[in-house]
């Protein structure tokens, strides 16, 4: 069981992961998510978004072209792929060795995942799990 210090620690970190892709996405866009959420499990960092869709592309979806906006949104997960990277090394004091990203039009959602390289200090098949959850309002 952890300490309550560290427990903080953690989530003072979540949240910082949070905020600090939704601040890349609001850079990148003009508008950030709503909701995001990180998840870190062993060497996984995972930030799910909620409510990014541009109202441009929501245009497109009502107009049939769901497929242009998900092909959009993954050019510019790409394009943001060095910044969000730079981000979570930052915070996790850990390099990323991998980056997948995704989007669903209907429930708007979308997902950051990093891979961190193993900690050296890790014992083999160690577990740690937490979760924080950050709440924007974008313009």
């Amino acid at each position: 069981m952890r300490a309550p210090a560290q427990h903080q620690t953690d989530g003072a970190l979540y949240a910082s992961l949070s905020n600090a892709v939704v601040r890349i996405v609001h850079d990148y866009t003009g508008r950030g998510p709503t909701t995001a959420r990180t998840s870190i499990r062993d060497d996984v960092v995972v930030v799910m978004l909620q409510e990014s869709l541009l109202k441009a592309e929501h245009s497109l979806i009502d107009d049939g072209k769901g497929d242009l906006v998900v092909e959009m949104r993954r050019s510019f997960q790409q394009t943001m792929r060095e910044d969000f990277s730079a981000a979570v090394e930052t915070l996790t004091e850990r390099k990323v060795i991998a980056f997948m990203s995704d989007s669903q039009l209907e429930p708007d959602y979308s997902v950051e995942v990093f891979v961190l390289a193993p900690e050296q200090s890790e014992a083999p098949g160690r577990t740690r799990s937490m979760t924080a959850s950050t709440c924007w309002a974008s313009p």
